[in-house]
């Protein structure tokens, strides 16, 4: 599964305002996910170098380059970026049972197997279909608008697939995140680049707090 969230995330970019396209980079288990709360720009990896006094920052990437986006946002130190991302993981841990609730409830009512969608009544009309096509081609009739159909049909199902996969993704998600908190009986200690991988989504960067949302659809906030 990991192997295969990896392929998809090398398949996603992040489009800017200006058009611009942002690959996936996997070089830190924070690529591509912290995101400025100002500009909506993505935050990058930065080794400053200010007057001897070498450290690694986060910065948006307005302020970087030309994005025809004014931005004022603030430059969060590493350190400090994956410290509050321990803390949102930590807050989670502490109100364990309220957020427990909220990841039931959202199973039972938002993403239920019981509303998936089925493809049966498709692939019975493409299974005509294809049989309408035969008799249509063996006595050389036009059967130009039953491919139509097949193929309008072909889309629909595989529309109706990739629903059904993305629920199913976040029910996978939700029980990452359920089995997480289950288990964890105390404060994580430091920042761990699996975990975060695993649990959280995106990192949003505001100049007086930090949004961390998580895969699970989980969003805790708190203070720079």
């Amino acid at each position: 599964m990991q192997v295969q969230e990896q392929l998809v995330k090398r398949r996603c970019v992040h489009i800017s305002k200006n058009g611009k396209k942002r690959n996936y980079s996997n070089n830190h288990p924070l690529s591509q996910m912290v995101f400025c709360g100002n500009c909506h720009e993505i935050f990058r990896r930065v080794h400053w170098n200010n007057r001897g006094k070498k450290s690694i920052v986060w910065r948006c990437v307005s302020r970087l380059e030309n994005t025809g986006l004014f931005c004022t946002a603030s430059t969060i130190l590493e350190d400090t970026l994956k410290e509050k991302i321990v803390e949102a993981i930590n807050v989670a841990v502490s109100g364990k049972n309220s957020f427990l609730a909220i990841l039931k409830k959202n199973i039972e009512t938002v993403l239920s197997v019981d509303l998936d969608e089925t493809t049966a009544d498709i692939d019975k009309r493409l299974e005509e279909l294809q049989t309408e096509l035969i008799q249509k081609a063996n006595s050389k009739e036009a059967y130009d608008n039953i491919v139509n159909e097949i193929y309008r049909l072909r889309d629909l199902r595989q529309e109706t697939l990739s629903r059904n996969a993305l629920r199913q993704d976040k029910r996978d998600r939700i029980a990452e995140m359920t089995d997480f908190l289950n288990t964890q009986t105390s404060d994580i200690a430091e920042f761990d680049d699996k975990l975060v991988r695993k649990l959280v989504e995106k990192a949003t960067v505001y100049d007086d707090r930090l949004v961390v949302e998580f895969k699970s659809g989980l969003e805790i906030e708190v203070k720079l």
